[in-house]
Formats: C-alpha cells, sequence, structure tokens
C-alpha cells in the first residue's frame, strides 16, 4: 500500500476565492453570509445566502470561450483546480494524472436558464450547450481536458458528501496505485431561485433574516441551513512521487471511510450508527490511539435541528464519551453556508491548514447551548491547539456518510 499526501490546495468560497483569503477570513471568524443579491427576493420566505463575491474566471487566467460554454459551477471548478494545480507545481505523466471532481447538483444555473427558454420560446430556443453545460460531470472533464490528465477520471454525485467522496476515492486509487496523482474535490452553484425554493419548501433552510443568525451550528436558536456556493480543489499525490520532486506537502491524507445509513432519503438515522461507522473506518485506517492522538473534527455541522445532534451522537459513538468531550470541533459552515458538493473539500482544505497552523477555526454565531450537542465546538474565537489527527465529516441526503482523516507528514 503506498502512502498518500497532499501537495496542492485551491478554492472559491463564499469568504475568498484563493487560499490565503479563505483561510485568513475563516480562522478571524468572517461569515460569508448576506442578504440574496444574484436574483430578486422580494416574495421569497429564504432571504440570506452564502454567495461568491468579485468572481471572474478570466481574471483568474480561464480561456474566454471556455467560460461562454461553462455554467458556473465548472467556472469554479475550473478555477479551483488551476489554482491547486499552480499551488502543487505538479509536472507528470498525463497518463498517470486523474481527476475526481463532482458535485451535488451540476449545472443548475444552465437547466433553469434553458428551462425558461422552452416555456417561454419553444423548443429551438434551447441552446445546444444545454446538455454539456449542464452535465454533473463536466466539470471534471473540462479540468482534465486543461491539465492533460489522461488517468482515470471519475466524478462522484452524493449530494453533501460529495466532495469528501470524491478525494476519498481519489485517495485509494493513489494508494493502490492506479494514479500518480489526482487533482480531487467538488464544485457547486446552486443559488438559483429554483433550487431555493426547492430547499425552502423541503424546510431546510433557514428563514432567518439576519446573516448572523442563519447559519448556527449545535446551537439551540439552529433552524436550517444556509445555501452556499464555491469549489474545494486538492491535489492527492503519491508520497514518493512527490518525495522525489521535492515537493510541498502540507498533510497526509491518511484515512477514509464511507457508509450509508440506508434509513431515510434526507433524514439522518437517529442512532447515528452508520454515521459513526464512517468515522471509525477512517481512525483504523489512520492507525488512530486514542492514548495518543489529540483530535480536531470540522463537522458537517449544518445548523438544522436532525443534523446536529445526530452528528454529536455519532462522535461520541465513534470515539466514546471521554475522548469526544476531549476533542475539539468546529463547524465551518457558520461562516461559508452549506456549499453543498464543494462543502466536504473546502473544510478538509480547512481541516489541513488547521493542522499547519495549530490553529481550530471557530464555529460563530454561537450562543445558546443545546443540551442535546454537549461537546467542544470552538465557540466564536479560534483556538491554538496542537492536533496530532484531523477529521472532516460529510453526510449527504440519501444517507451518504464520509470520513477523511489527516496527520501532518512525519
Amino acid at each position: 500500500m503506498k502512502r498518500v499526501v497532499i501537495t496542492g490546495l485551491g478554492v472559491v468560497s463564499p469568504v475568498g476565492n484563493d487560499v490565503p483569503t479563505f483561510w485568513g477570513n475563516i480562522k478571524s471568524g468572517v461569515c460569508g453570509i448576506s442578504k440574496i443579491s444574484s436574483f430578486p427576493i422580494d416574495d421569497f420566505v429564504v432571504q440570506v445566502a452564502a454567495e461568491i463575491k468579485n468572481f471572474n474566471a478570466e481574471a483568474f487566467g480561464i480561456d474566454k470561450s471556455l467560460v461562454r460554454r461553462s455554467d458556473l459551477f465548472t467556472q469554479y471548478a475550473l478555477v479551483a483546480a488551476k489554482q491547486a494545480m499552480e499551488d502543487s507545481k505538479l509536472d507528470m505523466d498525463p497518463e498517470r494524472l486523474g481527476v475526481y471532481v463532482g458535485s451535488g447538483v451540476g449545472g443548475i444555473h444552465t437547466f433553469y436558464a434553458e428551462s425558461q427558454k422552452l416555456m417561454e420560446k419553444g423548443m429551438g430556443w434551447v441552446s445546444p450547450l444545454f446538455i454539456p453545460m449542464m452535465i454533473s460531470n463536466i466539470a471534471s472533464g473540462n479540468i482534465a481536458i486543461s491539465h492533460k490528465a489522461e488517468g482515470p477520471c471519475l466524478p462522484i454525485v452524493t449530494a453533501c458528501a460529495t466532495g469528501t467522496h470524491s478525494i476519498g476515492e481519489a485517495y485509494r486509487a493513489v494508494k493502490h496505485g492506479y494514479a500518480d496523482a489526482i487533482i480531487a474535490g467538488g464544485t457547486e452553484a446552486s443559488i438559483t431561485p429554483l433550487a431555493i425554493g426547492g430547499f425552502a419548501n423541503a424546510k431546510a433552510l433557514s428563514r432567518s433574516s439576519d446573516p448572523l443568525s442563519a447559519s448556527i451550528p449545535f446551537d439551540m436558536r439552529r433552524q436550517g441551513f444556509v445555501i452556499g456556493e464555491g469549489a474545494g480543489i486538492l491535489i492527492v499525490e503519491e508520497y514518493e512521487h512527490a518525495k522525489a520532486r521535492n515537493a510541498k506537502i502540507y498533510a497526509e491524507l491518511c484515512g477514509y471511510g464511507n457508509t450509508c445509513d440506508a434509513y431515510h432519503y434526507t433524514a439522518p438515522k437517529p442512532d447515528a450508527s452508520s454515521a459513526a461507522k464512517a468515522m471509525v473506518l477512517a481512525l483504523h485506517e489512520a492507525n488512530y490511539k486514542k492514548e495518543k492522538d489529540t483530535i480536531y473534527i470540522n463537522a458537517h455541522g449544518t445548523s438544522t435541528p436532525l443534523n446536529d445532534k445526530t452528528e454529536t451522537l455519532a462522535i461520541k459513538l465513534a470515539l466514546g464519551e471521554d475522548k469526544a468531550k476531549q476533542s475539539l470541533i468546529s463547524s465551518t459552515k457558520s461562516m461559508t453556508g452549506h456549499m453543498l458538493g464543494a462543502a466536504g473539500a473546502v473544510e478538509l482544505i480547512a481541516t489541513v491548514l488547521a493542522l499547519k497552523e495549530e490553529l481550530i477555526p471557530p464555529t460563530i454565531g454561537f450562543k445558546e447551548a443545546d443540551p442535546e450537542c454537549d461537546l467542544d465546538y470552538v465557540p466564536n474565537q479560534a483556538r491554538k491547539a496542537k492536533i496530532s489527527l484531523g477529521l472532516s465529516n460529510s453526510l449527504g441526503f440519501g444517507g451518504h456518510n464520509a470520513c477523511l482523516a489527516v496527520r501532518k507528514i512525519d
């Protein structure tokens, strides 16, 4: 079995469109949630979202013609992948380079716009680029074309666990020798009237009009998640390959768990057993030692009533009550909102940087404790801490559970 490391990072997020800006704002507790500005919301019960600000793919060096024929979710992915590749300085055999970048929803901007054309003007007005702009795999395809990655290309779709599963499966592919490096992560651009209407009517979204009180994971006042968007991309590379080229190594990717609740299509399994099992699998593969390891968990932490109490229970089941209470936990969704298919990748980036800098990002907006959420969620202020093991959890609609484990490189 080969060792696997992370050698490049790229991000487009509601709190910054590059890694230094993103991480600076995350550790400072900056909220990226604001009143929706991209379309009229006068008759909407949901008023806030975590939108991307000041984004122009061409300004990041993406070709103008490619931008024109790409949905926003693909543009986000292309920019984050370009950042990650430049950060990694990776130059290698194309047949040994892969792409595992998924999206939970895909090109819903394109779907919405072309559906309006069909209804208002007829079939002849639907763009011939509708399908290749809308399909969820096209971000991976365009990244592969842009970076001449001829190895395995596997776009994954597991709702809110997409980014984490993409990186986890990339980890396994590199670990077992199917590629030397993989461009891996998730991307999403779902802030549209249609998506917000669907989530809102499913009672999933927060209806708070106050951006600072809308995404409040583990707080007693929580009422739903805040929809966000963006992309997170990491370069997942075989350790000896990275060492041979003297690459900068952020962390070792050392564990992955993948389970399914097989319970309900949106609600988590009440006993949290399957989510806990995903964590246990990642911990076991990471050679976790209860007496030795100090843990930071970047929680899924959506700010929904069911998720947060169930995830708290899962952490206790996986670690044991005493170790769970000693561990540091935070939800960066309090700042970024829920980036859906991109969430897991962006949150792993935060986990890696927390491990590297020995600084735990906060869960902002935390004011009222919930008796069912009784762990240390690092409320409101970042905290210095020496951590030996970082975990990142993702729990998606359909019962999809995923957990990744990272350590500092020895």
